[in-house]
């Protein structure tokens, strides 16, 4: 029973994975497509691939999400914990992608491993909780939107004297690096948080021991991110790289490049399983800034933020009732 009910968790964490991709495609590439650096399907082309390079270079935040969120009980019940926070993770990406609200997978597969953790009157560690998710949370996206906004500002000043016309296309050019680093950073935080899922109901049925990831798991999670990643996700792309402000390509990069180095900073050195969506569009955020304020629309900045706020709720209510329906079934 208890193997059959790994198989089933395993399949639904790849089913998230794959959602993860298509949800958080245009973290990677929204800005590369609205500037016209790259055309739409080379960009999820290479986000794909990037994703899954990503996914290889290391597992520490995998490791924080198997087992500093919570603690499950051992066998059926705790198997039924971590497979209704999947479905919960899995509803709020799909409804979120239907809005095209850019939310955050990371912050929805936290939220229901807290939900379904609560409804089963289960441990949650709550400090590391705050330390590792609710923190990062609050100042990531500040330092994204205040970091872009002063490496735009240096961008514009060593570039005052240039013209227009080869200084897009220039930028153009280094927005295809930028991309990459984006996907590879990508790749390297949201699929170890899959990684971690996995690895955490295999301990939990008793078919592992520790939290050392095995390579079958990063190779399935790898691929099941980068699927998704290349199936795109069009409707947040738009919300993105166009409704929230009109790019250029020296901003484009600029927002690139900063999310990039504050994903690789907080997997290396913090394991911080952070959100790539506040990351990418807080600093797009503080590169319209540099244009001038009104260059951004705040209206539709504030309804991102409202999706942010609501994710890990939204996402515990969900997971807390596909927990009550899953456990109705397998006591």
């Amino acid at each position: 029973m208890e193997l059959a009910a790994v198989l089933v968790v395993i399949a639904v964490a790849l089913v998230f994975d794959y959602t993860n991709g298509f949800h958080d495609a245009a973290n990677a590439i929204a800005t590369s497509i609205s500037t016209r650096a790259l055309a739409p399907r080379t960009a999820l082309a290479i986000a794909a691939v990037m994703n899954l390079a990503g996914a290889f270079l290391g597992t520490a935040v995998a490791t924080t999400v198997g087992q500093g969120i919570i603690t499950p009980p051992s066998g059926l019940p705790g198997l039924t914990v971590v497979l209704a926070a999947l479905v919960g993770a899995v509803v709020w990406n799909l409804i979120t992608w239907y809005l095209g609200l850019p939310s955050s997978s990371s912050h929805a597969l936290i939220g229901g491993l807290v939900g379904a953790a609560l409804a089963a009157r289960g441990t949650v560690q709550w400090s590391g909780v705050v330390k590792k998710v609710i923190i990062p949370m609050v100042v990531s996206p500040i330092v994204g939107f205040v970091l872009a906004a002063l490496f735009m500002t240096a961008l514009l000043w060593i570039f005052r004297r240039g013209k227009p016309t080869p200084l897009n296309r220039g930028f153009r050019r280094a927005q295809t690096v930028s991309a990459m680093a984006m996907a590879l950073g990508h790749g390297l935080q949201d699929a170890q948080k899959t990684m971690g899922v996995i690895v955490l109901a295999l301990v939990v049925g008793g078919f592992h021991q520790g939290f050392e990831i095995p390579w079958w798991v990063i190779v399935c999670s790898a691929g099941a991110l980068s699927a998704g990643t290349y199936s795109g996700g069009w409707r947040i792309i738009r919300t993105l790289g166009r409704r929230m402000i009109d790019l250029d390509p020296p901003r484009g990069f600029a927002a690139e490049a900063t999310a990039s180095a504050i994903l690789y900073t907080t997997a290396f050195v913090f394991a911080a399983p952070i959100s790539t969506t506040q990351t990418i569009t807080s600093a797009i955020l503080g590169v319209g800034a540099t244009k001038r304020l009104s260059a951004v629309r705040w209206g539709v900045a504030g309804h991102i933020a409202i999706g942010w706020a609501l994710t890990i709720p939204m996402a515990a209510a969900s997971a807390a009732l596909a927990y009550l329906g899953v456990h109705a079934i397998v006591p």
